[in-house]
């Protein structure tokens, strides 16, 4: 089975939903899932070196996602949400997080047997 992941909102917004998104994602991969994972608006802090745990929590979000990267979890980040979300605007994304288009967003929809968003 595939499951995308859309995630939109902030790494850190005083919220465990990216957190809890990052959990499940990584539960379905051992559990043999396929699993990919596309963040737009302001999630797209997640892939960038810049994102660092604030004050208050206590998991590393940047961390998580690239354990699943190196568990060939595929991650592609929105190439528009480079210039216009997030904090760090403009900060390009880490290797493992490929800069990607909206084409690519409705072929993953299109192919995935579960749609997630977050």
């Amino acid at each position: 089975m595939s499951i995308l992941f859309i995630f939109n909102r902030p790494p850190y917004d005083n919220t465990d939903v990216a957190w809890n998104a990052l959990r499940l994602a990584k539960t379905l991969v051992r559990q043999e899932q396929t699993v990919r994972i596309f963040l737009m608006n302001d999630s797209v802090d997640l892939a960038r070196e810049s994102c660092i745990v604030l004050d208050g929590y206590d998991q590393d979000l940047k961390a998580m996602l690239k354990e699943l990267i190196a568990m060939n979890v595929e991650v592609e980040v929105c190439g528009t949400c480079l210039t216009r979300c997030g904090i760090h605007r403009n900060e390009p994304y880490y290797e493992g997080a490929h800069t990607s288009t909206m084409a690519k967003l409705a072929e993953w929809v299109a192919d995935s047997d579960k749609v997630l968003t977050f």
